[in-house]
């Protein structure tokens, strides 16, 4: 019996390793993406740097190059993307009903958000915090500052509870004043109804350059009173769809850390003889077989949009209409907190 067993156990590993390394089945949403020849992409009504819509309709922002980046990943072309613009209260709906494929919305994930709604966070592609805004003219140098003033605010966001959090917490008994549109809290603000107005200071920084009429006028005070990492959700139950905007999201990454830009792809699909690349950029290995796409899958995403680095200074770093440092978005060896992993 023990001779038995001893044959069997080589068998059983090697069956073991063909089993991982078969090819994935696409899944439904994936299925369903390819048989339309679209991705369906939830996006900000209107966020500079993130996600809006030009006087021509055409859409740019970071969150709309992750959408881009997976439709070129995925059907070949970065174009193949219907966007819809979704308020605060309407994202989650959109997303658990299958009106979009994915939510690339500004989006914090959280316990709740990840857990009790049905749907899955994937990558962090911006790590904020919730900041205040306030006119230069009203002195206010702190949100320590804020005791008893009026905040302007969004309902159904993160940020409502944050500030209901922070208030208590340091006993500032401050004045919620809550919208349901974004339009309509920033609107408030600028009109001089609320001495502040607070959100993710990425968000701060694109309201401030997008709405202000003077924007030197505005500042954003120092302190951040949360953690809000963001980044695009999928919906529970296809983990194919899952892996695959998860993947795309790390290679944009990994793309950035070995050097492999929208400029150079090609010459170092070509060339190159590290095999971090050439596995990266399907010379070698073809690791798109294990989430349902092809060998091109990651060459054709950074062609589409460039590595996240470029992603990421386009449209909301230093040179930037926001001018937003790097800071914290930074990759892991360069003292940031962004860290993929390993495409392999």
């Amino acid at each position: 019996m023990l001779k038995k067993l001893n044959r069997l156990v080589p068998l059983l590993v090697v069956a073991a390793a063909a089993i991982a390394t078969l090819p994935a089945q696409a899944g439904k949403t994936l299925d369903g993406i390819k048989a339309r020849g679209q991705v369906i992409c939830g996006v900000n009504t209107g966020l500079a740097g993130f996600s809006a819509a030009d006087s021509a309709g055409k859409w740019s922002g970071l969150d709309v190059d992750v959408c881009r980046a997976i439709a070129a990943a995925v059907l070949g072309d970065a174009e193949k993307v219907k966007y819809v613009p979704l308020n605060a209260q309407q994202r989650f709906t959109a997303l658990q009903s299958g009106e979009v494929d994915l939510l690339s919305r500004n989006t914090t994930f959280t316990l709740t958000r990840d857990a009790s709604l049905g749907l899955h966070a994937t990558v962090v592609t911006y790590y904020d915090g919730q900041g205040f805004m306030v006119p230069v003219k009203s002195k206010i140098k702190s949100a320590k500052q804020l005791k008893g003033q009026t905040v302007c605010v969004q309902s159904g966001t993160t940020t409502e509870k944050n500030l209901t959090d922070y208030s208590k917490a340091n006993a500032l008994a401050m004045k919620t004043v809550v919208f349901e549109k974004l339009e309509a809290a920033t609107g408030a603000y600028f009109s001089g109804r609320c001495i502040a107005y607070t959100t993710d200071a990425s968000g701060l920084a694109s309201v401030r350059n997008k709405e202000a009429k003077v924007p030197a006028e505005h500042v954003i005070l120092p302190e951040l009173i949360s953690k809000e990492p963001l980044g695009p959700m999928v919906r529970r139950g296809d983990d194919e769809w899952f892996a695959a905007v998860k993947w795309v999201l790390y290679g944009l990454l990994e793309a950035e850390e070995y050097g492999v830009t929208q400029a150079n792809v090609d010459a170092l699909k070509a060339t190159s003889t590290d095999p971090v690349v050439q596995r990266l950029l399907g010379a070698t290995e073809d690791t798109g077989k294990l989430l349902g796409l092809d060998k091109e899958w990651m060459a054709r995403a950074v062609k589409a949009t460039g590595n996240y680095g470029e992603i990421f200074e386009r449209n909301v770093g230093p040179k930037s209409a926001l001018g937003l440092p790097r800071g914290v978005n930074s990759l892991w060896n360069k003292g940031g907190l962004m860290y993929a992993y390993p495409v392999r």
